[in-house]
Parts: structure tokens; sequence; C-alpha cells
């Protein structure tokens, strides 16, 4: 399959802004399970950019704009091609073995109703990882409906299992934290999904990942209960959603912020 991305996110200010710093990972790397055939990121052209590798492999730019200005704005555009692999991820960049993704985080710190959704999802598997896996991501969607609006980048996954609803990065935060809590590694992806229609999410999606031995690293989409297919493009993986983040930023000064955001994606020859 191959998917065009269109990516457009403006940051605009009701007062000058003298200083910003972001944090830019939108780049996809290549994988068993997508080709990268073209692939732009634009930025202002008053901002100088530095290219590197996070932590977690990832392609991080660190964008920088050192002189007064009133708005920042961002395009992605580019065409890949994927091949399903039933959701099986073949990163071609590991630097840390699976018990690292064990470790807590802020947004996915466990309490009791995230434990108790642990145990409920082991209680109905076969016993096996990748049975559990499965399980779980059924028992997160059950009880946490998709509704834009309800959360936000700051929701923990304590937060949203109570709140009963959130959108695709509350499922993936609740999986993460239940699948830590029952000894499986699990870990944080953002990228975008092409959307048939009857699925549920956005084009800028985010899914987890958990560790299934004799398979690796395996995707689970908790918003549309599928494992990723042809039509997710994995862009970035860390520990929750501020390690993966598309964009994340400071600034001095600006003001009231204002930001919109477009996101198209469309296969090949058709628009979305």
């Amino acid at each position: 399959m191959r998917i065009h991305i269109e990516h457009e996110t403006i940051y605009s200010y009701d007062e000058p802004v003298s200083y910003s710093i972001q944090a830019l990972r939108l780049r996809p790397l290549d994988t068993r399970a997508q080709r990268i055939v073209n692939w732009i990121v634009e930025t202002p052209q008053q901002a100088s950019v530095r290219e590197q590798r996070d932590v977690y492999g990832n392609v991080l730019q660190m964008l920088y704009v050192e002189r007064p200005h009133t708005e920042i704005r961002l395009r992605v555009s580019g065409d890949v091609e994927t091949t399903e692999l039933n959701g099986v991820v073949a990163s071609p960049i590991e630097r840390f073995p699976p018990r690292f993704y064990l470790r807590r985080t802020l947004l996915t710190e466990p309490n009791e109703a995230l434990t108790d959704l642990a145990e409920a999802a082991r209680a109905t598997s076969d016993g096996t990882l990748l049975d559990l896996a499965h399980c779980l991501m059924h028992q997160v969607r059950d009880q946490l409906d998709y509704m834009i609006g309800e959360t936000d980048a700051t929701t923990t996954a304590a937060q949203a299992l109570a709140n009963g609803s959130g959108v695709c990065q509350d499922h993936a935060h609740v999986f993460i934290a239940a699948a830590r809590g029952l000894g499986l590694p699990a870990r944080y992806v953002s990228g975008y999904l092409w959307i048939e229609e009857g699925s549920q999410g956005e084009a800028a999606h985010a899914w987890a990942e958990a560790f299934i031995e004799d398979l690796g690293w395996v995707g689970f989409d908790v918003a549309n209960r599928i494992c990723p297919t042809e039509a997710h493009l994995r862009v970035a993986s860390g520990l929750d959603y501020l390690e993966a983040a598309p964009i994340r930023g400071l600034r001095r000064g600006g003001g009231q912020e204002t930001l919109d955001v477009r996101v198209q994606v469309a296969e090949s020859g058709s628009q979305q």
C-alpha cells in the first residue's frame, strides 16, 4: 500500500515571541513494514534546525527561532510504501532491552483500577503472552469510549480510565500502564493512520507496542481493536507520549497561543 501524508501545524501568537525551541519527531524510518519514498519537513526560513537521533533511535530535529516572531508554521509531506506484517514491528533500531520498557512514568503510573483491569485481562486469556496482550487491548477499549475533547496531553492513564473516555493517546497509555503491571514490556508509538470508513481515530494517530517472546515487538491499536496494518505509518516511539510526541516546545513571550493542525492521509491516487 502506498500512503501520502500532508501534515501542517501552525502556532500563532497574539504578541511577539522572542525565542522558540521545538523538538520535532516528524520523520519516519525505513523498516521491513514501511519504505519512505520521499519525505519533506518544511520549517520557517528564520529557524535553524539540527538533526540527530534521540535515545530511542527516533529522528529528532531541534528547531530554534531566535528572533521575534508571531507564527511558526511546520509542514510535512511525503509518500510511504507499507507492507502488512500482522502487527509485528520490524524496527531497525533497538537501543534498550525489552525490560527497559517496564519503567513507570508520570503518564503511566499504575493504580488499583489499572491493576484490576490488567488482572481481568489475565483471567480471560489462554495463558500465552500474545493472547494476554489481545485480551488487554479489548479490556481497555471496553472501558474507554473514543471521545474527542475529554482529555489532553497531560491526562494520565489513571485519569483517562476513571473518566471512561478519551482518544488514541489515552487508549495507548492505559494499555501500557496495565501491560507493565502484568510484567509485559510496553511502549508508546506516534504515527499516522489511513482511516477506512467505519474505523475510529484521527489521521495523526497513536498506539502501543508490547514485547512478546518469540515474536518481538507487536503493535496494538486499541482505539480500533486491531494490530497495526499496512494502513498504519510508524514515526516515533518512547515510554509514553512525552517521549514520542510529534512536536514539543518552549517559548519566551508570545501571550496567548493558537494552534491549528491539519492532517490528511490518503491512499496513493485517492484523497481523504
